[in-house]
């Protein structure tokens, strides 16, 4: 390797690969330096990938589960940890050497070591140095720490958390958000007893209340105890147990052989020793990007959760192509708000665009309509439960300015209604397409045509 490059990028994760690929594409010499042991950052290694992979395991025992009521008793599983674990791993390892084929083929020159400003043009790594023309920082998040808490190997992160390393007999998660209400759905399913402590009035919150509250009440039908409204003011260790002091809402104490901590993730920009390039960053180690990824300084760019929120894998790979481009000197710039939302849980909650609650707030006029999943011959011969679809929309030119959808595979159906919104798409646009039957889908046809006063499945 040289000690110079064109393009240099640090951090491989979802929007680091991207961008050093797409610049690749365009022609540029590209270097990927990368701290894991492997490239695809958090997200592949201990974030999306492996939890989609144990939250797959744990919908098949709950369908399993479910089956009984059919007819079908498939008896009480039999959970091998390892085996389990070793999948999960599996698929992480496929995934990492396919990302490390697509480097070779495109010549990107990867190195894998925690680098460190040294100029605005240069930086330091595993005691070497390479000057760069134009950088992206694309180095992620990691976890908050909450201070005062013991330190204990039984209070988990989500990377830990994710590891697998035991079923816990009782497990409490603090934060209600995606993550934490993932892994209430994971570690419930593997039989955990699990307790959810939120400090805010609902679980995810911010997302529209009907849609949580339908996950709130499958979530406790699951045998998860949720408490909203409540702080955890202490946390004590001893050999048997970890003990939660919580106050509000709920007054008391929580013993669980283990803890998940979950309370959000903090950017990663305060690592890189930033000063000695001039740019600046925040205390909460955020750093400030324009809408083409471009800092205050001109050949030095920054994409995905180290930008703020929302610290979503599929933002930061939208921006890692567009500031690739804007570095090679192509028109582009992420000219959009709408980056939908998923929790993978059991049902899943997904959200895009305006909310009702936001709109109030922000003294915007809006209209809302729904349709509820009990209503939908798929959902129910499928053997779903509760769901709704919800359109949040214009009342004068009727089009749709966002959507909440609460119900199976609620993240794959936000797909239509954020191209609908992205394409100006009206309630008339989306109730005259037509949906194949029975399918999900059709419940956001079902939703527009009740806004229209055109639906003949519910009176």
């Amino acid at each position: 390797m040289t000690n110079k490059t064109d393009f240099l990028v640090i951090g491989a994760g979802p929007g680091g690969y991207a961008c050093a690929f797409r610049a690749a594409d365009l022609g540029r010499d590209v270097t990927l330096i990368d701290a894991g042991d492997r490239l695809g950052g958090v997200c592949l290694n201990e974030g999306c990938i492996p939890s989609k992979a144990l939250l797959h395991a744990a919908e098949i025992i709950r369908e399993a589960r479910e089956m009984a009521d059919w007819g079908i008793d498939f008896g009480t599983p039999k959970i091998d940890l390892d085996k389990l674990r070793g999948k999960k791993d599996g698929i992480i390892g496929t995934l990492t050497d396919g990302l490390g084929g697509l480097a070779k083929r495109r010549k990107v020159t990867t190195i894998l070591g925690s680098a460190k400003f040294t100029s605005p043009t240069s930086v330091k790594f595993n005691g070497g140095e390479l000057q760069f023309d134009q950088c992206v920082i694309a180095v992620g998040s990691r976890p908050i720490v909450l201070p005062g808490w013991p330190e204990d190997d039984r209070i988990w992160d989500s990377k830990a958390a994710l590891e697998l390393r035991e079923i816990p007999a009782s497990l409490a998660i603090v934060g209600g958000g995606i993550i934490g209400l993932e892994m209430a759905t994971v570690y419930s399913a593997l039989g955990a007893k699990v307790t959810v402590v939120e400090l805010a009035d609902q679980i995810a919150p911010g997302v529209d209340r009907d849609a949580v509250a339908i996950l709130h009440k499958s979530l406790e039908a699951a045998g998860v105890t949720l408490h909203t409204a409540t702080q955890v003011t202490e946390v004590k260790a001893t050999k048997a147990n970890l003990t939660l002091h919580c106050s509000g809402a709920f007054e008391g104490k929580i013993t669980a052989k283990a803890i998940i901590t979950s309370i959000g993730r903090r950017a990663n920009g305060d690592q890189l020793d930033l000063d000695t390039a001039g740019v600046e960053v925040c205390d909460r180690g955020v750093i400030t990007a324009d809408r083409m990824g471009r800092t205050a300084q001109s050949n030095i760019f920054a994409i995905g959760d180290v930008t703020g929120n929302p610290m979503l894998a599929h933002r930061a790979t939208h921006q890692g192509h567009i500031t690739a481009e804007v570095a090679s000197g192509h028109p582009a710039a992420l000219d959009t708000d709408l980056i939908p939302s998923v929790a993978y849980t059991s049902p899943e909650l997904a959200w895009v665009g305006v909310t009702e609650v936001r709109a109030k707030q922000d003294g915007r006029k809006v209209k809302v309509t729904s349709f509820p999943w009990a209503a939908s011959g798929r959902n129910l011969a499928s053997g779903g439960g509760d769901g709704l679809t919800k359109l949040v929309y214009d009342p004068d030119s009727k089009r749709v300015l966002g959507a909440t959808i609460v119900g199976r595979n609620a993240g794959e159906l936000l797909a239509e209604v954020t191209l609908a919104i992205e394409m100006g798409a009206t309630l008339e646009d989306i109730g005259l397409s037509i949906h194949a039957h029975p399918t999900l889908s059709e419940t956001i046809a079902f939703a527009a045509e009740r806004a229209s006063g055109t639906l003949t499945d519910l009176l």
